[in-house]
């Protein structure tokens, strides 16, 4: 009960840094996002076309009731319609969102737990080769580049000059039955999984083994070890429970931004109609509904992702609970 009590009032108290997300987010789209105005005009506009145009994207209206109004699409998920595709923003995230998930959940969820391992191994072997190793290739895979890494697993896994194993391109995980199928699923998110791991498992590795680092020389650690404990139970249970707030902080709070730049690249290079290629589409093309949606419903995911965060701190960390009431 306390539990479902704390949740509700973390939940509305994220209200007021929710408004202030998306009022910092609305007010950089409105003064340093496209202006559609002329782009929809042909040449040597009158100043009354301009006038109409202004108006019916709503350009003319106050900065308050355009931010109201967007607080409102933001509720009601009504976004209007494309203004490249002419189809409602609400339908095209409805179908890239799933998409978006499918693609980047395996490889969030390896590298992470990857990440864990290998830490967790340097951790056990400080200052030995194990250790010196781990940290070296994190080192290199920290200082290449996500498009470079992406074009190299094209190159290995899809192309003639390499396994020519997986689709260089595309997205078709459906049966001729219009039925999700596992095997073509695995063929076409084999090659984009690996490219995420491959980038993020430098960062990763190095933050997790500092985290750990810090913790495995504090005393209830050493008290374990006087007291005969198994290097397993140490590291893998008290270890890693003791450590599971700033790992915790860590996977959330990387979610909006593999979100962004995780698909963004990955889908625009791939071909997969996710919510990065819309995104790339609609940042090419200035077409300020998607923006909008994107950009607001981002808001609102890093909002719900502090929230949850703050609410997995309690339930590993009582402590934090106690502090609070």
């Amino acid at each position: 009960m306390n539990s479902w009590w704390f949740a509700c009032r973390k939940l509305i108290g994220g209200i007021p840094l929710l408004f202030g997300v998306t009022l910092i987010s609305f007010t950089l789209m409105v003064y340093f996002g496209p202006d559609l105005t002329y782009e929809l005009l042909g040449k040597n506009p009158t100043a009354t076309a301009i006038a109409e145009v202004r108006h019916s994207l709503g350009y003319d209206q106050p900065f308050w009731h355009r931010y109201l109004m967007y607080v409102q699409q933001l509720i009601t998920l009504d976004f209007g319609l494309s203004m490249v595709k002419d189809q409602p923003v609400t339908e095209l995230l409805q179908g890239a969102i799933p998409v978006s998930i499918q693609l980047l959940l395996p490889g969030f969820i390896i590298g992470n737990i990857l990440a864990i391992l290998l830490a967790m191994k340097a951790v056990q072997n400080r200052g030995k080769w194990p250790d010196k190793t781990i940290m070296t290739f994190s080192v290199i895979g920290m200082s290449v580049s996500f498009l470079v890494i992406i074009i190299g697993c094209q190159l290995i896994f899809s192309s003639s000059y390499g396994l020519d194993l997986f689709p260089v391109r595309g997205w078709q995980v459906h049966d001729k039955n219009e039925q999700f199928s596992w095997l073509a699923y695995l063929n076409y998110v084999t090659v984009p999984t690996i490219a995420l791991v491959l980038i993020s498992l430098g960062y990763n590795t190095r933050f997790y083994r500092a985290v750990l680092a810090d913790e495995v020389n504090k005393d209830h650690i050493n008290t374990a070890r006087a007291f005969g404990h198994s290097d397993q139970k140490i590291y893998y249970q008290l270890l890693l429970k003791n450590t599971m707030v700033p790992i915790i902080t860590r996977t959330l709070f990387s979610i909006p931004m593999v979100i962004i730049s995780g698909s963004l690249l990955l889908e625009s290079y791939f071909g997969i109609p996710g919510v990065g290629l819309i995104t790339y589409e609609a940042i090419i093309a200035g077409d300020q509904p998607v923006l909008k949606a994107i950009v607001g419903l981002t808001a609102v995911l890093f909002v719900l992702v502090l929230i949850g965060a703050e609410i997995l701190y309690r339930l590993f960390d009582p402590r934090m609970g106690a502090t609070q009431k």
